[in-house]
């Protein structure tokens, strides 16, 4: 674990800090929250610049680094990851695996190596599992745990302990997984996995990959045959993985939507993984080169999984210069590299069934929005309301600091196009994809952009700063 602490000690050097919820004990409940805040805010600004070069690699997709290590963790013999994306996201997962009695470290080579301990071998931490700003690796952690008979804690940030554990822990329960938990069903909770798990069919109410693969991967160590019928295509990165590793998972498309099968208490073999870099990580520069004039600059290594490419679509359809060069198969993902040069985009209406192949995008795509020629309406962004911030509220009034119209309602949001005056300070609420969105509309902006901190940009992208300024970006504390 002092490797990993390390890497943790380094990001927060960078400028990450959180608040973290306080533990509770086991049989406790309550949202009793503590500010551990240990260094100010760090504001940022962002200036107009006069165009983007180079070529650039951006962070490995966070995605795929959770579940390699997540299934690394509950296969048979020692699984190698490289490219692994060491943010601080993905370091708490690789300690929550740890911790778990999975041994995963990082070598001096850079490469990551798990030792496995098979689906029934993970055992009580001593300690709670503190997930941090990651929705993504506790819903999947306690999928994982859930149908193995030990007891665990989970805890994050402030930011995460404010979000909705119930889309997870109602289908887990159907295992016989129990769970108690914060006022709301919400962190910090204590969960007791199944002793005698039975395998469930489940309709997942709303899109959401992180729900569907909790379910499978409570499936992993149940005994029979476990189904998650999704009526909307979402991410499949938890079967693609799986398939890999050797799990018995079936997919068949059928009239109300696919039906995913995985037949449990099967072993999974360690496998050698190569992350492609992370679309979502990819979107801050692609979208900073379309609208700063002058732009021309090359993302390479981008996965191009179908279920991921929402947002490159979307900026072709506004009228964006992005042509994929490159095309190639690297860990059973199609991967290639971007070329985007500045572009004169549109307005568009994005559909609500494209929402779950880009729903971490909507934030960014609705600055580029904003230098669009009329107006851009984005619909199905329901899933919005319960990320890291209430995005869709956060994006509003990120929006209308700095000069742009927009309207919106439950689950839609329309922005006017024309260009951003800037000159507006924008309140992050702890989320790095706000921060970054922002930062990069103070790219094109007549007047500076000021985010008011940036130190969360490290739970998933820890050189944004350095990697956009070394293309010629103008990010600078602000004094």
């Amino acid at each position: 674990m002092a490797l990993l602490d390390a890497i943790v000690k380094t990001l927060r050097a960078k400028g990450w800090q959180r608040a973290k919820s306080s533990c509770i004990g086991a049989g406790q409940t309550g949202a009793t929250m503590s500010s551990n805040h240990t260094a100010e805010p760090l504001p940022l600004v962002s200036r107009r610049a006069s165009g983007l070069k180079g070529r650039i690699r951006v962070p490995g997709d966070k995605s795929m680094s959770h579940r390699a290590l997540m299934f690394g963790a509950v296969a048979i013999g020692e699984t190698t990851i490289r490219g692994l994306l060491e943010a601080e996201d993905v370091i708490n997962t690789a300690k929550a695996m740890t911790a778990l009695g999975a041994d995963a470290r990082r070598g001096a080579d850079g490469v990551w190596r798990v030792q496995g301990v098979g689906v029934a071998g993970l055992r009580s931490p001593s300690q709670p599992l503190d997930f941090g700003n990651s929705g993504t690796g506790v819903r999947l952690a306690m999928g994982l745990m859930a149908s193995t008979p030990l007891t665990a804690q989970c805890i994050g940030d402030a930011s995460l302990s404010g979000r909705p554990m119930g889309r997870v822990t109602v289908p887990l329960s159907q295992f016989g997984t129990t769970f108690e938990t914060a006022e709301g069903n919400r962190l910090p909770l204590t969960l007791k996995g199944a002793k005698n798990p039975v395998p469930v069919t489940y309709t997942l109410p709303v899109a959401s990959a992180q729900v569907k693969s909790a379910v499978l991967l409570a499936g992993l160590n149940t005994a029979g045959k476990t189904t998650v019928i999704e009526p909307t295509p979402t991410r499949d990165h938890t079967e693609r993985m799986l398939k890999g590793f050797g799990a018995k998972i079936t997919v068949e498309k059928k009239p109300d939507g696919n039906h995913i099968t995985i037949e449990g208490q099967h072993e999974l073999a360690a496998q050698n993984l190569d992350v492609p870099g992370d679309p979502s990580s990819a979107a801050f520069p692609m979208v900073a080169a379309l609208i700063t004039p002058g732009s021309d600059i090359v993302i390479e290594n981008i996965m191009l999984n179908p279920t991921r490419t929402g947002l490159i679509d979307t900026l072709v359809e506004m009228g964006g210069n992005i042509v994929i060069e490159n095309r190639r198969l690297a860990g059973g993902e199609e991967v290639g590299d971007l070329h985007v040069k500045a572009s004169k985009l549109k307005g568009v209406t994005v559909p609500a069934a494209r929402a779950p192949s880009m729903i971490d995008e909507y934030p960014v795509l609705s600055v580029a929005a904003s230098f669009a020629e009329g107006v851009t309406r984005m619909e199905g962004l329901e899933e919005l309301r319960v990320k890291e911030s209430d995005r869709l509220a956060a994006v509003e009034a990120g929006l209308a600091a700095n000069g742009v119209s927009t309207r919106s309602g439950r689950d839609w949001l329309e922005v006017d196009g024309g260009g951003a005056k800037g000159g507006g300070t924008v309140v992050t609420h702890m989320d790095h994809r706000i921060a970054m969105s922002f930062l990069v509309m103070g790219l094109a902006s007549a007047h500076e952009t000021k985010v008011d901190d940036s130190r969360f940009i490290a739970t998933s992208f820890p050189d944004f700063t350095g990697l956009m300024n070394g293309m010629g970006a103008k990010l600078t504390p602000a004094t």
